[in-house]
């Protein structure tokens, strides 16, 4: 196998981490973050556009966040947006910008987010194992094709546990990290 594959591998095992870390910037956790609202697509002028494409966002304290919209027509639909989010929170227009103020997150919906974080750190495990899985298939062909030895084959199957290892640990430690934050009063 040559060191391409694995190079290949090891590039689509971080967009699975990647993916997770986006995922977990969208959780809130009680504290303002301009990924709560940036992909939350607005209709505006007959196309989806996310406010991060519209809007400057920014977090004038901790608990806040003022959206400012470029078009201050845009105000009213970006306002409709945020309601119609699963974010769960009220917006309040103020004259040309929107304002979010964060509310402070209850044990319950603390433990929901904390299961939330679990899920979604899982299935980027379940992810980087179906490209382990994958990758310990074309090995196994190779070696039965005849395009490398029984040894080689071992040695390769060996490189990509390690691999594995290595981004399941890094998903392990985004997720542990976000729980945390998550808990954390």
């Amino acid at each position: 196998m040559a060191e391409k594959e694995f190079k290949d591998l090891k590039e689509r095992m971080e967009k699975a981490v990647e993916h997770l870390k986006k995922e977990l910037q969208g959780i809130r956790t009680g504290r303002a973050h301009p990924a709560l609202v940036e992909d939350i697509k607005v209709e505006y002028y007959g196309s989806m556009v996310p406010i991060s494409q519209m809007a400057t966002v920014s977090i004038p304290d901790p608990r806040q966040i003022l959206i400012a919209p470029w078009d201050k027509t845009a105000v009213k639909p970006i306002e409709k947006a945020i309601q119609a989010s699963p974010l769960g929170i009220n917006p309040q227009v103020d004259g040309d910008v929107i304002r979010l103020n964060i509310p402070e997150l209850t044990g319950e919906r603390r433990q929901e987010l904390s299961k939330l974080v679990k899920k979604y750190a899982e299935d980027a495990r379940i992810a980087v194992r179906n490209l382990r899985r994958e990758g310990n298939d074309n090995i196994k062909k190779k070696e039965k094709s005849g395009e490398i030895s029984e040894d080689q084959m071992h040695d390769y199957l060996e490189r990509i546990q390690k691999i594995t290892d290595e981004f399941i640990k890094k998903i392990d430690e985004l997720a542990e990290e976000k729980e945390k934050e998550i808990l954390e009063k």
